[in-house]
């Protein structure tokens, strides 16, 4: 009795040997609102989750619905989520017995030489058969929870897949609608090109007629006939920019890029309210945030499952069955046979592989806290940018429009001053240029503020929900897993 207590002191001993796991504290200062909230028609309220729909336009919301039904990054994400609880699935059954059954069948024979026999021979053969059946069980009990600590590791490695897969959704929803707002940009800018390339044409037409008659010189006409050159070309790269746009959102979406998806041909009104939210609530509302403390979690309960390995591992082991010569007595409980048995393995010396498994599980766990914060303080980043390019770019379209409509009066009296020989062909030139530039970066900069608007969509969350989803997504996970095996 006393050298058992010694041996379990002894053992106990080397269970405390391990030393515990002290995390890191890095503090991150997180304020009560965003710093850039300056913005017309700032609200705190949600982000809603299916956000596009605010931009009030039914094909996008087609195209969205499309995307994330068929685009393959999705697909790829919902595969590794699905490996992921797989995964889970394979630690957790390591908890319970594993039960098998078995059957054997065995046939011998063997030769017995020079044994003196009355009535043998020199040589004797002796055949035998032997048959069995049997239920066999194994049982490790996870009496100090390593085997449940990997669990808890495949769970949060399992939320993590699963908040990639939702992160995967929200950027694949906010590219389909960037590149969507790129097509009907490209789309405008061949329709201005077309109406600069008819207009220069109208000018060079007269430009033309007023050399012919005299009146001005071929150096008129050659740089009209230059400007028209630099519009036709500008066209020809608009419709690059068109079909390019257009293949981008088909790949998105998943089809063939024959570059020939539809829009509604106009960008929609940017008055809505601008989401904002608060800073405390991002920690649950950006999936990518969420993965990454799910990976810190998963991390640390490999520290956890890396310093119980130090322990002892108790193990059950046991069978049931029956075993004859004679294969109808098997189901004969008269020749029936048992045995059960529990095994207590301690590890002593292996090199010092437990020890640097357990060294490795502390780096990676704080390698993955780094990476949390470094994610968290992008997103707020990405929060605040995304709120002052919201503001800054509403003001820079003002000053574009305003541009646009001086640029072109300024066309006008030239073109009238030319016509009356008030002035020469130069001021026609600059004028016409600046008219096309402004237009042009009047259609851009539209684009920009609903990319920008994207962006704080995206640095917000998209409508993310984790409680409630990740509850639905367990629910459907335990539904679809059928069986013990």
């Amino acid at each position: 009795m006393r050298r058992s207590l010694v041996t379990l002191a002894l053992l106990l001993t080397g269970c405390a040997s391990a030393p515990d796991r002290r995390p890191p504290t890095i503090e991150v200062a997180t304020p009560g609102t965003y710093a850039s909230t300056a913005v017309p028609g700032w609200s705190a309220a949600t982000n809603p989750a299916d956000w596009w729909s605010g931009f009030d336009d039914t094909v996008l919301d087609s195209l969205v619905s499309e995307a994330l039904g068929n685009n393959m990054d999705i697909r790829a994400a919902a595969a590794r989520v699905d490996a992921a609880a797989a995964a889970a699935r394979i630690t957790r059954a390591d908890q319970w017995p594993q039960l098998s059954a078995g059957g054997r069948a065995q046939k011998s024979e063997s030769k017995i030489i020079g044994f003196p026999i009355p009535g043998g021979g020199d040589v004797l053969t002796v055949r035998s058969e032997q048959f069995g059946v049997s239920l066999d069980m194994s049982w490790e009990i996870d009496l100090w929870g390593r085997i449940r600590k990997g669990e808890e590791a495949a769970l949060a490695e399992l939320g993590a897949s699963w908040a990639d897969l939702a992160a995967a959704r929200m950027s694949i929803a906010a590219q389909t609608a960037k590149a969507y707002f790129a097509l009907i940009e490209a789309e405008r800018q061949v329709a201005f090109a077309d109406t600069s390339v008819a207009s220069v044409a109208r000018t060079v037409d007269q430009v033309r007629h007023r050399y012919e008659q005299g009146v001005r010189s071929s150096l008129d006409l050659r740089i009209a006939l230059t400007i028209l050159a630099n519009v036709e070309a500008l066209r020809v790269r608009r419709l690059q920019q068109r079909a390019t746009a257009a293949r981008q959102l088909e790949i998105l979406m998943g089809r063939y890029p024959a570059a020939e998806v539809a829009t509604r041909g106009t960008m929609p009104d940017m008055t809505g309210p601008v989401p904002g939210g608060l800073p405390s609530e991002l920690l649950i509302r950006r999936p990518d945030l969420v993965a990454a403390e799910r990976r810190y979690a998963a991390s640390e309960s490999r520290v956890s499952q890396a310093r119980r390995a130090f322990f002892p591992r108790i193990t059950l082991t046991g069978s049931a069955g029956t075993t004859s010569n004679d294969l109808n007595d098997l189901v004969d409980l008269d020749f029936g046979v048992w045995n059960i048995a529990a095994g207590l393995v301690q590890p002593i010396f292996q090199g010092g592989r437990l020890r640097a498994n357990l060294s490795q599980s502390h780096a990676r766990a704080d390698l993955s806290l780094a990476a949390y914060v470094q994610a968290l303080l992008v997103a707020f980043n990405e929060v605040e940018q995304a709120l002052t390019a919201e503001a800054l770019l509403a003001e820079r379209e003002r000053h574009v429009a305003e541009a646009t409509r001086q640029s072109r009066a300024a066309y006008r009296l030239a073109q009238r001053e030319y016509e009356a020989g008030l002035t020469d062909y130069i001021a026609v030139l600059e004028t016409q240029r600046s008219a096309i530039a402004a237009s042009s970066e009047l259609i851009t900069v539209q684009r920009e503020r609903l990319d920008a608007r994207i962006n704080l969509h995206l640095a917000l969350g998209g409508g993310f929900d984790i409680e409630s989803q990740w509850n639905d997504f367990l629910l459907e996970m335990t539904s679809a897993d059928g069986g013990a095996k």
